[in-house]
């Protein structure tokens, strides 16, 4: 080998090799308490806090929100206040609670076991307050599908009257003497409602005793013309005349008519009024009850 290149070679090797010295990275945490002083611990739960924080005030922005917008989704489509306010809160009460949950995961908390505990705490109150459960499962029942609304004269649950408040819990109905009833939910919806108000029109039907030996057809005609003469009476469908059945010493006649619903009361009770003087002025006549006869069983 040259000297030259000996000598390169022998430098080269006697060189000592360059050392970085790298030290570790160090976390956030570790920075922001050599900033301020404090102790890593109390950085951690601070930053953890304030984690916690920003999800329940974000969280109850977003619930907030969502219920806004339940709401004019409802109006849009001209759905009851009643069931838009349902709605809209039963939606910010399970936005909340998840919230709540995910804050205390945030935090450390073990949803596993706090899930548990409300779920048991949950059972032990529907098993408490079954009754009012089931008004409140009723009363959304009728929030949703509306057998009836605020105006409507119903009767269900043994009781007539006129619909005042549809809540959550109870309906509140007013009677024709002017008394207040209120009716739970449950009694509601577990048992056949009639609505006489939901149509526009009704049918009055009355009946009046014929005697024997009477001109039926006379009689139909009769009670045709009392029907029709008032103004009230829709001419379609014309009022008809039908026989129901034989009675004691004659036959039972039915007059139907149809009118307004609102004229329904007024025009039954007007007819009622009408019809046995213009019967008795045509010549019918009711059972002869001076006639003896044998009931046969």
């Amino acid at each position: 080998m040259p000297p030259l290149i000996a000598q390169a070679a022998v430098a080269v090797t006697n060189t000592p090799a360059p050392t970085f010295a790298l030290t570790p990275p160090t976390t956030l945490v570790e920075r922001v308490s050599e900033m301020t002083g404090l102790p890593p611990t109390v950085v951690l739960w601070s930053s953890v806090i304030v984690e916690a924080l920003v999800v329940l005030v974000v969280g109850y922005w977003v619930a907030n929100l969502s219920r806004r917008a339940i709401a004019r989704l409802c109006d849009k489509r001209h759905l009851d206040l009643t069931v838009s306010a349902f709605v809209g809160n039963l939606v910010h009460a399970a936005a909340m609670v998840f919230v709540l949950v995910t804050a205390l995961s945030v935090i450390g908390v073990p949803t596993t076991t706090f899930s548990a505990v409300i779920a048991a705490a949950c059972l032990a109150i529907g098993l408490a307050l079954q009754g009012s459960l089931s008004n409140f499962a009723a009363g959304f029942l009728l929030v949703v599908f509306r057998p009836f609304k605020k105006g409507d004269a119903i009767t269900a649950a043994g009781t007539e009257g006129i619909v005042e408040e549809i809540s959550i819990f109870s309906t509140t109905l007013t009677t024709p003497d002017n008394k207040r009833i209120i009716v739970p939910n449950s009694a509601l919806m577990g048992g056949n409602i009639t609505n006489h108000t939901a149509n526009n029109s009704r049918r009055v039907d009355l009946q009046f005793s014929v005697g024997a030996g009477q001109d039926l057809n006379k009689a139909h005609a009769t009670l045709l013309e009392v029907a029709k003469a008032d103004a009230r009476v829709f001419k379609e469908p014309p009022p008809t005349v039908a026989n129901t059945k034989l009675i004691d010493l004659g036959v039972q006649v039915e007059l139907r008519a149809w009118c307004k619903t609102a004229d329904w009361a007024g025009l039954g009770s007007d007819l009622i009024a009408k019809a046995p003087s213009a019967l008795a002025e045509a010549g019918i006549k009711g059972p002869d009850k001076t006639i003896p006869y044998r009931e046969i069983k």
